[in-house]
């Protein structure tokens, strides 16, 4: 029952796949598999001397549905955990339902050729996933994640009903270079140059993007000029808490980062469509990714923590109230124990969080589900135990902004 399939071996492949083995009792078999086999034999080395546990790896094309397929069959996993690009979701589901496994994922799906990401093409999946008697949790990351577990949370102990819900993602962590991504380039690029997007009233609000800035103090970084984004939760949340009148995902930026932005946008090189270069297409944006920093590169360098959250406000006993949840996560602790950085670490510890209570069965099912419709009790009691401890407190008052 323990025998998992990792499919992606970035930093947060890496991530999850140390701390599986840091819990034999839970996972009896790991095996990774990514397009590069190297990436994951190196893994593979860095778990087996920091635990000893033994990790197999596999070369996979996880665009090519059939030999996803066959390498399911061949490892005969309990649950496959997608940790590749959100490019690929819908054809490891779709390797899923042929093999007859489980699924799980941290990223909704988006195509390559547009900068569009929603949940409308997985969840389409859901009478597949049903009739198969199989279960796809998506979004198992921290935001989505441990996000919508902490507002599901919120709505189980803390409010009798939540009228406002703000998500904050700070991340203060310093890596040294003059402009790097923390995480995959060509897929943050693209998240952080589309519109806002915020859920009020029962619509959506659309804006400029990084157009609305607020200032806010994070507990151990300090002020952060934070900005209005879409993020994926938001349509999750507004689907399983419609009575929730404003949702809103804020994120922190530097002016050293968001300068390099506008200047790359100005010239072209955030373009997704291909040009012709010496007799040849390319695409800006992949170009771009090749001369970045890898992100995988930046765990020793970073320094500095993350801060990521949920404020809340909403009528408790007759009374308003507002709760702010959050875990800071320090990049130095992160890379000591996993060799990757804090931002890799917040997404694959939840990965490997919500792979445990899957193959365990305490979170089961036929269809396709999100955080949201879970039990947030033993996912929060495991982030205690599993590096990412969580604090909550009340506010004097809701957000003014």
């Amino acid at each position: 029952m323990g025998r998992v399939l990792v499919i992606g071996a970035g930093g947060v492949g890496s991530v999850a796949v140390h701390k599986m083995a840091m819990s034999p009792d839970i996972f009896s078999h790991i095996t990774l598999a990514s397009r590069t086999k190297s990436k994951c034999d190196a893994i593979a080395e860095s778990v087996k001397a920091r635990t000893g546990v033994v990790v197999e790896t596999a070369a996979l094309d996880a665009d090519d549905i059939a030999a996803t397929t066959a390498l399911i069959q061949s490892v005969k996993p309990a649950l496959v955990v997608n940790l590749a690009l959100p490019y690929q979701d819908l054809a490891i589901m779709e390797a899923c339902l042929a093999a007859g496994v489980n699924y799980l994922d941290t990223a909704n799906y988006e195509p390559r050729d547009e900068a569009k990401f929603e949940y409308s093409w997985q969840w389409a999946y859901q009478d597949r996933f049903k009739d198969a008697g199989l279960m796809a949790l998506l979004g198992c990351g921290f935001d989505p994640g441990v996000t919508s577990v902490f507002t599901t949370y919120t709505a189980k102990h803390l409010l009798d009903s939540i009228e406002t819900l703000d998500i904050l993602d700070c991340n203060g962590g310093d890596h040294g270079h003059p402009f790097a991504t923390n995480f995959n380039p060509e897929i943050n690029l693209r998240e952080v140059t589309a519109p806002s997007r915020h859920w009020e009233n029962g619509q959506w609000v659309e804006g400029p993007a990084l157009a609305h800035k607020q200032v806010f103090d994070f507990d151990q970084v300090g002020e952060k000029n934070m900005y209005l984004m879409y993020h994926e939760e938001l349509e999750s949340l507004a689907k399983f808490y419609p009575e929730i009148k404003r949702i809103r995902f804020w994120m922190t930026f530097g002016d050293a980062y968001l300068k390099h932005l506008d200047v790359l946008g100005n010239v072209g090189m955030l373009r997704i469509d291909p040009v012709m270069f010496e007799g040849r297409e390319i695409i800006p944006l992949q170009f771009l990714k090749a001369l970045l920093p890898e992100p995988a590169s930046l765990g020793p360098r970073t320094k500095g923590k993350t801060n990521i959250g949920t404020i809340a406000t909403g009528l408790k006993d007759g009374a308003q109230k507002t709760v702010y949840i959050n875990n800071v996560c320090d990049h130095e602790e992160a890379y000591a124990e996993t060799g990757s950085q804090a931002v890799s670490y917040t997404t694959g510890v939840p990965a490997m969080i919500g792979a445990a209570l899957m193959v365990q069965g305490v979170y089961s099912g036929a269809g396709v589900f999100n955080m949201e419709q879970m039990d947030p009790d033993p996912f929060m009691d495991m982030l205690n135990v599993h590096g990412l401890p969580w604090k909550m407190r009340d506010l004097p008052a809701p957000l003014d902004f």
